[in-house]
């Protein structure tokens, strides 16, 4: 039998939320369930993206733009960059291990924190590299102990900001510092998930550091607040040789023809978005008081959802509530055994979980 290379005995792939139509095959359970699981956006994908996918469907025997030309463009004037700094992908997931790739050879290393995305550590393992993991201070990136952690074959840094799956932000004061002190020859991959959730003025404006002529990669994705995780759809921003680099390594046609026209409708859709924003904002007022009234330690979070502690393991929590119709996160492969990462949902759907919560504990 044909050996595989030693490093793939290294790689845990990715657990993704458990969907919904597993869960009910195999739980047999009937009548809705509700995933809170991937932080997707509760109220679904964006009205003015559906049409427009419905409008192009019967356009799928052709391919799609390689280069996501219309995509791009439109991207590039709502940015203020220009198109030739957009790297477009099949979800902003795509991207981290192309750049991995990019820019870490086996012996040289990359720096993250304990308990961030675990995307960092699978695109580390992929490019046979080594990973730095510094711990977390107060559930947040600890941005100077990663300074300290670099060491001189270290080539990328991983910041989550908000971090998946604690919530937590790290400020503009602080990222200030950090690029003040960050070697040259460091790319900074800042992954910005929840980005259109963020109103805080203390969350950092990243593309200052791109304007500067900084080696950052800046992704961002139409997953959460535009509702089309389903289509997958993310992209980069970066220096005009870092999208370069990547474009190298991508499969051709990697993003589909529907996913570009829905991006670029969804784009318009600034309605969808603040409906999302404000059931987010009542949700996360409403879920605070109810887990603090359960007495359950909560992160508050910057994100669309929350980080919650069960002082035991939460793997009885989890099933238990997958047995009312309830899908959430476990988060042990992040390092927290006895916590749950669990979406802010529709008001009906928070109040469900509320209940269930109170039966289960």
């Amino acid at each position: 039998m044909i050996q595989a290379r030693d490093f793939l005995a290294r790689i845990r792939p990715y657990q993704p939320g458990k969907p919904i139509e597993e869960v009910a095959r195999e739980l047999k359970l009937r009548g809705e369930i509700i995933k809170l699981a991937s932080n997707e956006n509760p109220l679904g994908a964006s009205p003015l993206a559906l049409r427009a996918i419905r409008k192009a469907s019967t356009e799928s025997y052709l391919y799609p733009d390689d280069s996501c030309y219309y995509f791009r463009e439109k991207l590039a004037a709502r940015l203020g960059v220009e198109s030739e700094n957009i790297f477009v992908g099949n979800g902003s997931v795509e991207i981290l291990p192309l750049a991995t790739l990019a820019y870490l050879d086996p012996g040289l290393s990359a720096v993250g924190s304990e308990g961030a995305f675990i995307w960092f550590k699978i695109a580390v393992q992929i490019a046979a590299g080594e990973l730095i993991e510094v711990p977390m201070k107060s559930h947040t990136h600890d941005l100077r102990a990663m300074l300290g952690a670099i060491k001189k074959n270290t080539r990328l840094i991983y910041i989550a900001n908000p971090n998946n799956p604690t919530g937590t932000m790290v400020t503009r004061e602080e990222v200030e510092e950090f690029f003040r002190n960050v070697p040259d020859n460091v790319l900074v991959i800042m992954d910005e998930a929840y980005y259109e959730y963020i109103d805080d003025p203390q969350f950092p404006d990243s593309f200052k550091y791109l304007r500067e002529g900084r080696d950052i990669l800046i992704l961002r994705t139409f997953s959460k607040i535009y509702g089309l995780a389903g289509v997958r759809l993310g992209y980069g921003i970066a220096k005009k040789e870092t999208i370069a680099n990547l474009s190298k390594l991508r499969i051709s046609f990697n993003v589909n023809r529907l996913s570009q026209i829905a991006g670029m409708a969804a784009l318009d859709d600034e309605d969808h978005a603040q409906r999302g924003r404000a059931v987010n904002e009542e949700g996360k007022e409403f879920l605070s008081d109810a887990y603090r009234k359960l007495g359950l330690f909560y992160l508050p979070t910057y994100a669309n959802f929350f980080f919650v502690d069960f002082g035991k393991d939460s793997q009885i929590v989890f099933e238990a509530l997958q047995q009312k119709g309830i899908i959430t996160r476990p988060i042990k492969e992040y390092g927290f055994p006895h916590a749950l990462r669990i979406t802010i949902g529709t008001e009906a759907q928070n109040k469900k979980l509320i209940r269930a919560l109170k039966d289960v504990l």
